[in-house]
């Protein structure tokens, strides 16, 4: 993508798009010179205007690519948007590695002050977790983890300065689902790769004891079992609620003493996962903060460090992009066979692909979800498409990656950390209230106007790129020493809120009976 800024009202992004974006509020009769346009009607900031006029069925572009067609005839200086502008069905071009290139690896990584574990992966974080099997051990289970809440109980965890608490990760699934089904297999596949994240220095395991999602399932499906840092337990084998909870706290006193004995130690940024979000999204998400974060992205990748991309609904329309990037044909079909897979899971639950953007994102400017996915992509960088994962799948690969998720935030970084990611990026336009725990979540805001709105929520303004104050390399390498600020220890502003246990959403599938 080419940004091009013509003046302050406007910002063309390609000589051959068809559309502005305004970077202020326009009123009808505004001149903007460097298009020799007068404004037709009100544009509100992030929205488009019409640089030529396009007839009734002509294709509209953005990004030089197509974010859809004109429902009526459009004149110049009009706005753009859901009353003219539609989805469009058309044929992609889907090309592999045309756009490979080699990674200009640094001769000097950065480093981080990171936890080495004992498997040889690294932590952010040094966490104790409590997690369920079931819905219905989901009380329990927040309250083993109430009892060492610094904000109500300060001397629970006095003695234990290395350790940044005690959470519980709590679901509403584990029973009435296809003991044979992909959705079992989902959510044990999540939880394991909770349960051996690094970020959990030991884990809690608590079950009801009847339930389908059985916690020895879990383990076996995943090759896991008890010992000193994984231990599991039901309400029924231990004697009711009151029992469990008691046993439950027991066992985290006990783990507590090991896990302070952590020490942060410099560690290459080659140790970095992180995983790539945007919520709450608007006209100035693909301009600003997400191809901020794709320039944070390639300096991670040219550190030896992984990226993940994910929310494959919101790269629909886009893939073409990516799969120029894949490093073989084999890896860039893995893509199309995920957007395939949706295709025809929409289709079979009478849903399609373009019911987003979302309320929000229309009234931040965004129309189309291929406008919205185009804008998306922006936040992988420019680096090769190396590999690509089913949710929750163990990342092994380095470099930018795919993850295969659903477009609902908690529902995509749920299966990114579970994946492995140790950090979550997450841009937002409209001003998103989220935190991904275990892992910690840094927030980039698209616009000034939000960064002031909701500056305690926010890690980053990029509103800098829209006017004029910044470049988009100066905010990559800020976002990239955030990142590793943020790995070595300092809160993100989300976790200072005590954002993260509510945001656990295992991606839900099949049936419910």
């Amino acid at each position: 993508m080419s940004t091009t800024s013509t003046d302050h009202a406007v910002i063309r992004l390609h000589p051959n798009d068809d559309v502005v974006i305004a970077t202020r509020q326009l009123l009808s009769g505004a001149r903007i010179a460097s298009e020799d346009l007068v404004v037709s009607g009100l544009i509100p900031p992030g929205h488009k205007i019409a640089t030529r006029a396009i007839a009734a069925g002509e294709p509209v572009k953005r990004y030089n690519q197509i974010i859809g067609v004109a429902r009526e005839a459009i004149a110049r200086g009009q706005h753009v948007h859901t009353h003219n502008l539609s989805m469009a069905d058309f044929a992609r071009e889907h090309e592999f590695g045309v756009d490979r290139h080699p990674t200009p690896f640094v001769d000097a990584p950065a480093t981080f002050m990171g936890i080495r574990r004992d498997d040889g992966r690294v932590a952010t974080r040094n966490f104790v977790g409590v997690l369920t099997s079931v819905n219905c051990s989901a009380t329990v289970a927040r309250a083993i983890a109430d009892h060492f809440r610094r904000d109500v109980h300060p001397e629970a965890l006095a003695d234990y300065p290395n350790v940044d608490g005690v959470i519980a990760l709590t679901h509403g699934l584990g029973c009435g689902i296809d003991m044979q089904g992909e959705g079992l297999g989902i959510l044990r596949r999540t939880l394991a790769g909770y349960a051996v994240h690094p970020n959990f220095h030991a884990v809690l395991f608590v079950g009801l004891g009847c339930e389908t999602n059985q916690i020895a399932g879990v383990l076996e499906s995943s090759g896991l079992k008890d010992g000193e840092r994984l231990r599991s337990f039901t309400i029924q084998d231990s004697g009711g609620t009151r029992k469990t909870i008691e046993h439950g706290i027991a066992l985290v006193k006990d783990m507590l003493a090991d896990a302070n004995r952590v020490k942060r130690e410099p560690v290459p940024a080659s140790h970095l996962i992180v995983g790539l979000q945007c919520g709450g999204s608007d006209g100035y998400s693909g301009i600003s903060a997400n191809p901020a974060l794709g320039a944070a992205v390639d300096k991670l990748v040219a550190h030896g460090g992984t990226a993940i991309l994910s929310e494959t609904p919101e790269v629909y329309g886009a893939e073409h992009l990516l799969t120029r990037r894949a490093v073989s044909r084999e890896v860039g079909e893995k893509l199309l066979t995920r957007i395939k897979w949706w295709e025809e899971y929409c289709a079979r639950n009478g849903a399609a692909m373009d019911n987003n953007p979302s309320a929000g994102n229309k009234v931040g400017g965004l129309t189309t979800i291929l406008e919205k996915s185009l804008g998306a992509v922006a936040k992988g960088g420019t680096t090769n498409l190396v590999e690509v994962y089913e949710y929750a799948q163990r990342i092994d690969a380095k470099g930018f990656v795919f993850m295969d998720s659903p477009g609902y935030d908690p529902m995509s970084a749920t299966g990114q950390v579970a994946s492995g990611a140790n950090l979550i990026c997450f841009t937002t336009g409209r001003g998103s209230a989220y935190g991904c725990a275990p892992s910690p979540s840094l927030k980039l805001a698209t616009n000034t106007a939000l960064w002031e709105r909701q500056e305690e929520d926010m890690d980053i303004n990029c509103g800098g790129v829209i006017d004029g104050s910044a470049t988009i390399d100066q905010l990559g390498d800020q976002i990239f020493q955030m990142m590793l600020d943020c790995a070595s220890g300092v809160a993100s502003k989300s976790e200072l809120h005590g954002y993260g246990q509510n945001e656990f959403v295992p991606w839900q599938v099949g049936v419910v009976t």
